[in-house]
């Protein structure tokens, strides 16, 4: 969640959406995303719209999380009556943040049930919350395990305590192991590990330990990013000053290769540049329903949605959120309507990321031209291409941003 948000055009405050944007609703899969803004303390490299309780009280407006929860069923409640009376039952949910797991286990509960009372949950609903390693404990997850949820997702980072350190984690190392297996006893058959590779300092021995540590504990689902230094962060900051390297491409593409071989090893296969799952049911299926263009509502502060081509952001601070809400009008602060060449650009920017590539026929002459190049040069698989698909080798997944820059063409 990304904490710039672009120009749009207004949204009419009762949140509606044009008529075409409902057309066929239903028909494509449905998910939800709630985010909760919170931290207990910023992380020098995070760019997302979060929040400590020192940034809320010094911006002179105080967005309380114990009413949080309240503000949220009241957005999904919004939200059914601006998708009418369509049988939309929702096939993943996903909580994001911040750390959502700051709120009482009872409060996630909580939100969950207001989706399933205005929508329902489809049979084999996929429910996944972001956990901070150091929030929860046996209790909480069983408590949500209790609730409905039925994936976790762990930032985990490092297992090395000096990078942990410099990316101002404070979790302990061995914590984020320990949770897979009380989320385990929680009843979670699916569990992620977040990892950032590419940090100033750290070894390729460091990453190695990092993916032990993470295939030691069992999830079923690994993600795998590298750090990005966005402008505005204390990260940024330090590498500006002169206080920290910044790690170049050939490093970053150095640790892709490691953690592809390594995960590879343990039973763990790609489906998307930076994901790897043990199993086809292990997939993150809300996360492919973003990539794949499907229909979400995104609730909370600056969160995203997606309806029909029509694309909506909400306010940003969560003091404006829950105004908005209070006053019975749409948190939504601007929106846009795609076009189709929006919409096939999107499809070849997302979807060339994915195990399974892209149709040619997405393609314009230039970018046919693009693809056969990069075909030659064994950026594609071959295999792929002549069943009309553009999908990435390794050497690919590599270069995945350049060749999308040469396809959109």
């Amino acid at each position: 969640m990304p904490s710039a948000l672009p120009d749009g055009d207004p949204v009419p405050s009762d949140g509606s959406l044009p008529a075409h944007a409902l057309t066929g609703l239903g028909s494509r899969p449905f998910g939800f995303y709630l985010h909760v803004p919170y931290c207990a303390s910023r992380c020098g490299y995070c760019d997302f719209n979060t929040y400590t309780a020192t940034e809320l009280r010094s911006s002179g407006a105080v967005a309380s999380q114990e009413t949080y929860a309240d503000n949220v069923v009241a957005e999904i409640r919004l939200a059914r009556r601006v998708l009418g009376d369509a049988d939309l039952p929702v096939q993943t949910v996903f909580l994001g943040g911040g750390t959502p797991t700051l709120l009482p286990a009872r409060d996630l509960v909580k939100m969950l049930a207001a989706i399933r009372d205005e929508f329902g949950l489809a049979d084999g609903a996929e429910v996944t919350t972001e956990a901070n390693p150091e929030s929860v404990d046996p209790a909480y997850l069983a408590e949500l395990r209790e609730g409905g949820y039925t994936r976790v997702s762990f930032g985990m980072q490092s297992a090395r305590p000096h990078v942990l350190q410099l990316l101002d984690r404070h979790h302990t190392p061995g914590r984020p192991e320990a949770c897979v297996a009380e989320a385990r006893a929680a009843g979670f058959e699916h569990v992620n590990l977040d990892l950032i590779y590419g940090t100033p300092g750290e070894s390729d021995d460091d990453w190695r330990a990092s993916l032990d540590a993470a295939i030691g504990a069992g999830p079923d689902h690994v993600s795998a990013y590298s750090l990005i230094v966005e402008d505005g962060t204390r990260l940024a900051a330090r590498v500006k000053r002169g206080e920290l390297p910044m790690i170049d491409d050939d490093v970053h593409a150095d640790r892709y290769l490691i953690a592809e071989e390594a995960l590879a090893a343990a039973g763990y296969s790609w489906y998307e540049v930076s994901n790897w799952a043990t199993t086809p049911e292990g997939r993150c299926r809300h996360n492919e329903l973003y990539w794949t263009g499907a229909d979400w509502w995104g609730a909370g502060p600056g969160a995203h949605s997606h309806i029909g081509g029509v694309r909506w952001w909400n306010a940003k601070h969560p003091a404006a959120y829950a105004q908005a809400l209070a006053e019975a009008r749409t948190p939504a602060q601007a929106r846009e309507v795609l076009t189709d060449e929006d919409r096939r650009v999107e499809r070849i920017l997302l979807e060339l990321r994915l195990e399974q590539g892209i149709p040619l026929a997405l393609l314009t002459p230039t970018g046919l031209k693009a693809a056969a190049r990069h075909r030659a040069d064994g950026l594609l698989a071959p295999d792929s291409y002549e069943r009309g698909h553009a999908t990435l080798t390794l050497q690919g997944r590599l270069l995945a941003d350049a060749v999308v820059r040469d396809l959109v063409d």
